[in-house]
């Protein structure tokens, strides 16, 4: 059994707008959405994760493939979202994604 906030293995995937667990970016059953709102810029608006997947670190993950995404792209990471945000500011391995 695990404990809380361990995280169980998801399946992680890339959508147009968001990185997501699920079948469906459409009906995820966890999604980090995002805009590329300038060329350097990937701004993170909104982070969902079901009931059944809540406590499990799945949030943290999918955060952790949108900063991966912005290393390998050459970009930064805006969070809108209240949870990107702190997770992001509070974390120093995303100093160097964090939008100033």
């Amino acid at each position: 059994m695990k404990e809380r906030g361990e995280v169980e293995i998801v399946e992680i995937r890339r959508g147009v707008n968001s990185f997501f667990v699920g079948d469906s970016e459409d009906k995820p059953l966890a999604a980090m959405t995002f805009v590329l709102t300038d060329e350097d810029v990937i701004t993170v608006e909104h982070t969902y994760v079901a009931d059944e997947l809540r406590g499990q670190g799945v949030g943290r993950v999918l955060l952790e493939q949108v900063a991966d995404w912005a290393r390998r792209e050459n970009k930064k990471v805006r969070p809108l979202c209240p949870y990107a945000k702190a997770q992001m500011e509070k974390d120093e391995r995303y100093r160097d994604v964090l939008h100033p």
